[in-house]
């Protein structure tokens, strides 16, 4: 097998590293849509069963459930990550604006930069020169700025992953719902949702690079407690109406 040589030793070809950032933005919009869709869905059928409403009654306010909350959670997620791509825009407007105003003292300020993360005074100066020729800009947006074409904001992607997401999870307390008998209705929605916080803990733990076991604890237990409490005000509705 080609490899490396070490000591006279030939070794295996070491494999590139697989990073994870560049995950950043759909994973958190897809995980957080997921969450939000499986506990704000299943909270709130559970709520309205808790009041004594009809099963049509609770399929009707699970679906408007899903509907307005795939909505609110893309216009949320568009809403917000444009205001983070405004940011990052003014302040490459900012940057390019001081390179046409000091070039040499932003040529300073990228090799202190470099002096900082421990390069020595000429070849800080040096790397800095180098990579101004090739785009200083585009070195200071991703040096100074800590902004790379990966992570950018981008709005439209993180507003459809929501809704889908969303929409893909709500569906399962829903369908729990609307397939079981009265009399199994509260259980089978209780065991559905929490086996889905379970896999969806997992899923975004292995996607990120995570540990699970840690991940599948948190979103189970608020899931669960948001449940709990819902139920319960709706019990507590439900009798006083």
């Amino acid at each position: 097998m080609p490899g490396s040589t070490v000591g006279g030793v030939r070794g295996p070809r070491s494999r590139p590293e697989v990073h994870l950032s560049h995950r950043s933005n759909w994973l958190r919009a897809g995980v957080l849509g997921a969450n939000d869709g499986i506990v704000s869905t299943a909270s709130l059928v559970l709520g309205v069963s808790a009041s004594g409403a009809s099963g049509a009654a609770i399929v009707v306010a699970g679906i408007a459930g899903l509907v307005a909350g795939a909505l609110s959670m893309a216009a949320g997620e568009y809403v917000s990550v444009s205001s983070q791509r405004d940011a990052e825009r003014a302040d490459m407007r900012m940057e390019a604006r001081e390179l046409r105003r000091d070039p040499r003292g932003e040529l300073r300020e990228l090799a202190g930069i470099y002096e900082q993360r421990g390069l020595p005074p000429a070849l800080a100066r040096e790397v800095a020169t180098s990579l101004s020729r090739r785009g200083a800009l585009r070195a200071h947006v991703r040096d100074e700025l800590g902004l790379n074409t990966a992570q950018r904001a981008r709005p439209f992607q993180a507003a459809w992953t929501s809704a889908l997401s969303f929409s893909a999870g709500a569906a399962l307390p829903l369908l729990a719902v609307a397939v079981t008998p009265a009399s199994a209705r509260v259980g089978a929605t209780v065991v559905v949702t929490l086996l889905a916080l379970a896999l969806l803990g997992d899923l975004g733990a292995r996607l990120g690079g995570a540990p699970p076991r840690a991940a599948i604890v948190r979103v189970v237990a608020w899931g669960a407690i948001a449940m709990a409490i819902t139920a319960g005000i709706g019990a507590l509705v439900g009798t006083a109406v």
